[in-house]
């Protein structure tokens, strides 16, 4: 109450002045005392429509112009103004620090890879972000304020939102679009919800592939499991001549050979996996891999076949050798086993105009559908799974040729007609791709090319 005591003394003085001064021309007049009372009311009167045209002063700032700066003047209203302009600016401080922490919070929901929603009682959307429009179809700001049942009509998402029984996610499909989403929602504040989505099509992609991964793994290890059983109780049951048990052992062989085979696929698949990415300063040259694996494939052809590598010598690839060695015996290995007797096989390498690498393997084979070739680098995919069976195939091999490639940060490209064979390219990026030698690289800083070809034939057998 210390602002109290002034006005009253300023009041009291402009009473005491104007009663003096009214006394003073009251005397004069003869009414004395008529003079002091209409004196001392005219001062008092004065101090009210002074005092009041500062409060105007202060009331009008505060109605019109409240951003601006304060009407500045002496004794209460003046006070009056600077502790009200100054409690006006702090709060005007702490919405702009508040509307920073919620910019700040919506942009981190905004970052977020799920869908988030907010609705009111109503279930009416008051915001939602890029990832749940996209989830659910929605547009972040024409939509905002219209009920979400009305926008998304999948039955089983709106029975699960009307249900309020929200102890477990809902899974629908992706409105009009492929794909299924994962919705969760949580009631909070006054019978408003938040709704989270989540794209789940590619985990649940995953983890069908592992589980056919599992079911095709246990399949092909129980076939052949199967045939030794049953030849090893033939052997303890019936007895065999010379010929039929050597027959029965060469049989059991072969099934035993297939299950290693097929081990060790899969711990190179488990390595590739789970391995460290290649050195990119350790250099292979083209021409020594491809003549090793060449001389695999030599032997499995047994001179059926027309083996031949091109423009291999003269350069280098920065990568890990027993991987490349994995993935080019892999594409000779089914080109020698999926062309007839009498084909030809052909293993180019080239380096492109871009700097690019690329190792190709080209077959006269029986060729494979178009239909088939974006499935073909899964694991046990296959075309014809008796032929593939019969020829000793795991059904995993392109899918460690392409394992490999993106270890080294390429590719595998596949071409393939039926009846007119298939080519198979390994496209390495430049960083991984050099010349070999000093005298390569002075052809390259001149700008020229020098061809280099290796050829190795096996017998035609025909």
């Amino acid at each position: 109450m210390n602002w109290l005591l002034p006005r009253l003394l300023q009041a009291l003085a402009s009473l005491g002045l104007g009663g003096l001064l009214g006394h003073w021309i009251g005397r004069a007049l003869g009414a004395p005392q008529v003079g002091m009372a209409l004196g001392g009311s005219i001062g008092l009167a004065i101090w009210l429509v002074a005092d009041g045209w500062r409060a105007s002063g202060l009331l009008r700032w505060l109605l019109t112009a409240p951003d601006r700066a304060a009407p500045r003047a002496a004794g209460y209203w003046g006070e009056l103004a600077y502790r009200t302009e100054r409690a006006l600016r702090l709060r005007e401080r702490e919405l702009a620090l508040e509307r920073q922490r919620l910019a700040q919070f919506l942009e981190g929901i905004e970052a977020s890879p799920n869908g988030v929603l907010l609705l009111d009682a109503d279930d009416q959307i008051d915001w939602c972000n890029l990832v749940a429009a996209d989830h659910l179809g929605l547009d972040a700001r024409r939509d905002l304020r219209q009920p979400l049942t009305n926008l998304v009509r999948v039955p089983d998402f709106v029975a699960y939102l009307k249900s309020g029984r929200w102890t477990e996610a809902v899974v629908v499909a992706i409105p009009g679009g492929p794909g299924v989403l994962s919705v969760l929602v949580r009631g909070y504040g006054q019978g408003q919800k938040l709704v989270l989505s989540q794209d789940i099509t590619e985990r649940l992609r995953v983890e069908a592939m592992r589980r056919d991964f599992v079911a095709n793994v246990s399949h092909e290890i129980r076939t052949p499991l199967t045939v030794l059983g049953g030849f090893l109780e033939t052997m303890q049951s019936l007895p065999l001549s010379e010929a039929e048990r050597r027959r029965v052992l060469t049989l059991m062989r072969e099934q035993t050979d297939r299950m290693q085979v097929l081990v060790a696929d899969l711990l190179t698949l488990a390595q590739l996996e789970g391995g460290p990415r290649p050195p990119a300063d350790r250099w292979v040259a083209v021409d020594g891999l491809v003549k090793r694996v060449l001389a695999d494939a030599l032997r499995l052809s047994h001179g059926r076949h027309q083996i031949v590598a091109e423009g291999i010598a003269g350069a280098e690839l920065a990568a890990a050798e027993s991987e490349l060695h994995s993935a080019l015996g892999n594409l000779l290995t089914n080109a020698v086993r999926y062309t007839p007797a009498g084909g030809r096989i052909d293993v180019t390498w080239q380096r492109r105009t871009d700097g690019t690498g690329e190792l190709s393997v080209r077959d006269t084979g029986i060729g494979v559908a178009r239909e088939h070739l974006p499935r073909l680098t899964e694991r046990f995919y296959r075309v014809d799974g008796s032929r593939s069976r019969e020829t000793g195939g795991t059904g995993l091999g392109l899918s460690i040729v392409k394992h490999v490639m993106q270890r080294h940060g390429g590719e595998l490209a596949i071409e393939s007609e039926p009846e007119k064979g298939s080519c198979f390219r390994l496209l390495f990026p430049s960083g991984r791709v050099r010349r070999a030698g000093a005298a390569a690289a002075a052809v390259e800083r001149s700008g020229t090319d020098a061809p280099a070809a290796t050829t190795q034939r096996a017998a035609h057998d025909g």
